[in-house]
């Protein structure tokens, strides 16, 4: 009898395991995954993830050559790991998105960095000052008005094969990325991730002298344009920013930008960072590269030669990213169990219903920072539950910054019409909107040059 109940409590166990594992298996899209970087760093933070086992992983891009790669290293990895996933992938969108419950998407179009250097150059030689082109400036609106569209026809057969399915962003430009597609689809279950709020884990405990599971914090604005608000020693519930503000110089003077190997200059692109910390007094949470880029008066504080180093290594690591295993080999250590992106985690917590607090979406404003319009899609910390991401307010959040912040609404909203509606006029609207642009003849001559330049991505606007 002994026997019979100690092999019954055996049984039971591996039953109810089995039945867990089935309740948690889920079906997983990555959409881009060829791309250098996010489909290998997402599967292996799947692959560490013990509450997913069993679930599909779908890799989809329509680029087959780099899907292949992509496919190969990950099964490879698979067996190495013992990972208890399926991995398909598929060219075919439609195919990917059947009973997708997440979808990632990461996804550039066309040559990226030789796009990426016309929309940073070619406009300054029509005197737009402009720090970098990724995501804000006239750079941000080409970039825009190249990506959203075909994320847009991804979302639209998302809401007609998949539509309760959970939908993540990784594309940049983010702040207009997502605004457009919460526009035009306001039902979807939407949220952009950036992985810039990191930079809290990595520099808060240095500057406040304690171990991070020792600090509360919170952080807002928009993406790529947020600044820390509170930081908290949890033992104490004493204010840190007094010795944030004394440790402030001499550690970023000393601080090495090299964490992802794209930089080795102690102090680098921190001239904007350390202005608006001086002049705001808040800490912003990313560096010259990306604060620059919304700011009129950037050109003349920003550290150019970092920008440039920074560019230089970032762009070799890419083009080089499938030949040296040394940059997606960390992915699958799995002696170390952090994951390269928040995504899998804040998948987790939904399934899990946790009620815990993501520090950083995107999503659009609700009140969340009363100083900017609702719909204008916010970086905000979050609270996860069975029912999707719900973003937090931001009491009290400074005018001051308010100000920067809303420099960039009506670029963002011109934008979204202008694709919307295939509107050259509207583009050049989004241009004389931002604060970078201060030339009307000449901002109407950049459009059309980048119309021209660009034509097999930007010839939908008339």
């Amino acid at each position: 009898f002994i026997y019979f109940l100690f092999f019954t409590e055996i049984f039971y166990k591996r039953v109810s395991s089995g039945i867990s594992k089935r309740i948690n298996m889920k079906n997983i899209v990555l959409i881009g995954a060829g791309s250098q970087n996010f489909g290998l760093g997402i599967i292996g933070d799947i692959f560490k993830s013990q509450f997913l086992e069993g679930s599909k992983i779908v890799l989809h891009d329509i680029n087959a050559n780099a899907l292949k790669i992509t496919q190969k290293i990950a099964n490879s990895f698979k067996e190495k790991m013992k990972a208890d996933f399926e991995i398909i992938s598929t060219t075919s969108r439609k195919e990917a998105l059947k009973e997708a419950d997440y979808c990632i998407i990461s996804i550039e179009v066309g040559n990226r960095f030789d796009l990426w250097d016309q929309d940073w150059k070619i406009p300054l030689q029509y005197g737009v000052k402009q720090v970098y082109g990724e995501n804000g400036g006239p750079g941000g609106l080409f970039h825009s008005m190249r990506i959203i569209p075909p994320i847009l026809d991804i979302c639209e057969d998302i809401q007609s094969i998949c539509p309760n399915a959970y939908v993540f962003n990784f594309s940049n430009p983010m702040q207009r990325v997502c605004h457009a597609v919460t526009t035009k689809f306001p039902e979807l279950k939407f949220t952009g991730l950036c992985h810039e709020i990191a930079s809290m884990e990595r520099q808060l405990p240095s500057l406040m002298e304690t171990n991070f599971s020792n600090i509360e914090f919170l952080a807002g604005g928009l993406n790529h344009f947020s600044i820390l608000l509170q930081a908290k020693y949890k033992d104490t519930g004493k204010d840190g920013y007094p010795i944030i503000r004394k440790n402030f110089n001499n550690y970023f003077s000393k601080l090495v930008n090299g964490h992802e190997g794209f930089s080795s200059k102690p102090g680098a692109e921190r001239g904007v960072f350390k202005k608006l910390f001086n002049d705001y007094h808040y800490l912003p949470i990313t560096t010259d590269s990306h604060l620059g880029e919304y700011l009129q008066w950037a050109y003349s504080v920003a550290d150019h030669d970092a920008i440039l180093d920074f560019y230089d290594n970032y762009k070799i690591r890419c083009l080089n990213f499938y030949n040296d295993s040394k940059f997606y080999n960390h992915f699958f250590d799995d002696e170390n169990m952090e994951t390269h992106e928040r995504v899998i985690p804040i998948i987790e917590s939904i399934i899990n219903n946790s009620g815990q607090q993501e520090a950083a979406v995107n999503v659009p404003n609700r009140g969340f920072i009363d100083c900017l319009p609702n719909g204008i899609v916010v970086e905000v910390p979050a609270k996860l539950d069975k029912d999707g991401v719900h973003g937090i307010v931001l009491e009290d959040y400074p005018k001051s910054f308010g100000t920067l912040l809303n420099s960039q609404v009506g670029v963002i909203q011109l934008t979204t019409e202008a694709i919307l509606n295939k509107s050259k006029h509207t583009a050049y609207l989004a241009l004389l909107a931002d604060p970078v642009v201060d030339n009307a003849i000449s901002a109407e001559r950049l459009l059309n040059n980048m119309i021209e330049t660009q034509k097999d991505f930007l010839g939908y606007l008339n």
